[in-house]
């Protein structure tokens, strides 16, 4: 297992959320999606997920993962993983 922080969120035009976690380097990321109308009946995304290293995808640009890294680590710095964004 590892553990991964929050680093993007989008919505789209389907009220479909996508959620980014990646590892604090940048180099791995989760992506996950919700329907936005459960994400406002339930708890929303947490600030970490840990996930088995075999959903993990690699992150191949270069600019992306560093700014997943910069995200991950001020998320990291601000919040306890539980906390709800």
């Amino acid at each position: 297992m590892t553990r991964v922080w929050l680093v993007d969120r989008d919505v789209d035009s389907r009220n479909t959320v996508t959620m980014t976690y990646a590892t604090p380097d940048g180099g791995r990321a989760f992506t996950r999606q919700a329907a936005l109308d459960r994400l406002a009946t339930r708890d929303g995304p947490t600030a970490a997920v840990d996930v088995e290293d075999d959903r993990l995808d690699p992150v191949d640009d270069p600019e992306i993962a560093e700014r997943y890294a910069a995200e991950a680590e001020r998320v990291a710095e601000t919040h306890d993983p539980e906390d709800v964004l």
